[in-house]
C-alpha cells in the first residue's frame, strides 16, 4: 500500500513528505564530527514544520555549525510563523543565537524572498547550493535522480532520505559500486512514518493521522544515503558458513553463487556471489568489493550479454520461465527447476 501511494504522489507531484524529528537524531548523531565549522543547507524544507530545521537550528551550538540555509518551495510565506497562505518561496539563514536565550527566535532568522519559486534546481538556489558544505534534507522521491546529480556536481557532502529501490537506477548504482556513495547509519529495515500536506488523500492502510492531528504515511523501504562516513560502516560482517556447491547454488547466466541471505555469506569462497539487496546495510568496502547488480531492471544481468549463453540457450530458458529474459539471476534447484532470483548485489571477499 505504501508503494502505491508513493507512486500516486509522483504521479501527482506530492513528493511532500516531513521527516520525523526522531529519525533525524537517530541518523545524525553519528556524524557530529563532520559539522563544526560548517554551512549546513537543508534545501526541499518548508522550515515552518521541517524538522530538518528544527534539528540544526536548536542544535547549532552544540554542533558548533557556521551558518544554516533553509529554502522553501513556492506557496511558503515570508512569515516564519504564518499559516501559509503566500505564493512566495522564501530562503532563511541563522546564524546562531544572538540574546543568549539558546532559542532560535524569529528576530533571529533571516528571512529572504527569493526570485523564483524555490526549485532546487534554478540558478538562485544553486547559489545557496554552491555556498553550503553539507546538504541535509528529504528530497523528492521523484527526483532522486536529478537531485543526487547535482549534487555530486557540485561536489558536495550529503546526508539525505531515499527509498532502497534507488539502489538500482542506473544513474546510482555506479556511484554505490565505486564508493562514492554508501547507506546511512540509523535505518536498516522495517517503515517509516512521514507526516504530510493537509490536502493528502488517506486512502489506504499506511495512512492515518497523529496524536497531534497531523496526516501521515508509512513508507517501506526508506534509506539514507550519504558521503559522509562513520565508524560502523567499518566494521566486518562476522561470517561463519562454509561453502558447498549444495547449499550455493551456481547461477546459470551468470559467473557467480546464490546466497539466499545476508548472514549465509561463506567464510571460504573467494569468488563472485549474488547477495539480497539488504546487504547494503552492513557493506563494508574493506571487506568486500561491489561487482555488479542482478535485478531485471536499468542494470540486470541480460540473458546474452553477461549471461555467454547462445541465443538457443536463452529461448530454451525463457519457455521454461519468461522472467528470465527481464534479466534476472537464475539458477537450478535441487529437483532441476529453474529458480530467478530477486535482486541481487554481486559481491567478492577481499579478505
Amino acid at each position: 500500500m505504501a508503494k502505491r501511494n508513493i507512486d500516486k504522489a509522483k504521479e501527482a507531484k506530492k513528493d511532500e513528505f516531513y521527516t520525523q524529528l526522531d529519525d533525524i537524531n537517530n541518523e545524525l548523531k553519528h556524524y557530529r564530527e563532520h559539522f563544526r565549522g560548517k554551512t549546513v543547507l537543508c534545501n526541499c524544507d518548508d522550515p515552518r514544520i521541517s524538522n530538518f530545521f528544527t534539528y540544526f537550528a536548536y542544535n547549532f551550538e552544540f554542533l558548533g555549525l557556521k551558518k544554516l540555509i533553509t529554502t522553501c518551495y513556492k506557496n511558503q510565506n515570508v512569515d516564519l510563523f504564518s499559516q501559509n497562505q503566500s505564493e512566495q518561496a522564501v530562503y532563511l539563514i541563522y546564524e546562531g543565537d544572538k540574546n543568549g536565550n539558546h532559542t532560535p527566535d524569529a528576530n533571529e532568522i533571516g528571512v529572504m524572498p527569493l526570485k523564483g519559486d524555490g526549485d532546487f534546481r534554478s540558478k538562485e538556489c544553486i547559489e545557496l547550493l554552491k555556498e553550503a558544505d553539507i546538504v541535509v534534507t528529504n528530497p523528492p522521491f521523484s527526483l532522486f535522480r536529478e537531485y543526487v546529480a547535482q549534487l555530486m556536481e557540485y561536489d558536495k557532502e550529503f546526508l539525505i532520505i531515499g527509498n532502497q529501490n534507488a539502489l538500482s537506477y542506473k544513474e546510482i548504482f555506479p556511484l554505490i559500486r565505486d564508493n562514492k556513495i554508501w547507506l546511512g547509519a540509523s535505518i536498516h529495515s522495517g517503515d517509516r512514518k512521514f507526516c504530510v500536506p493537509d490536502d493528502y488523500e488517506l486512502n489506504a492502510s499506511s495512512c492515518g493521522i497523529d496524536e497531534n492531528g497531523k496526516k501521515f504515511i508509512r513508507v517501506k523501504g526508506v534509506r539514507w544515503f550519504t558521503n559522509l562516513d562513520y565508524n560502523e560502516r567499518h566494521e566486518d560482517l562476522i561470517l561463519y558458513k562454509h561453502y558447498t556447491p549444495e547449499e550455493y547454488p551456481h547461477y546459470i547466466n551468470y559467473d557467480a553463487i546464490e546466497v539466499a541471505k545476508t548472514e549465509f555469506i561463506p567464510m571460504d569462497y573467494d569468488g563472485i556471489m549474488g547477495v539480497p539487496i539488504t546487504f547494503m546495510d552492513k557493506y563494508n568496502p574493506e571487506q568486500f568489493e561491489i561487482i555488479g547488480i542482478g535485478n531485471g531492471g536499468e542494470l540486470g544481468v541480460a540473458c546474452g550479454v553477461s549471461a555467454n549463453l547462445t541465443s538457443t540457450e536463452c529461448e530454451n530458458l525463457f519457455r521454461e520461465d519468461k522472467s528470465f529474459r527481464r534479466g534476472k539471476l537464475c539458477y537450478r534447484d535441487k529437483n532441476g527447476k529453474l529458480i530467478g532470483c530477486y535482486a541481487r548485489i554481486l559481491i567478492r571477499r577481499k579478505k
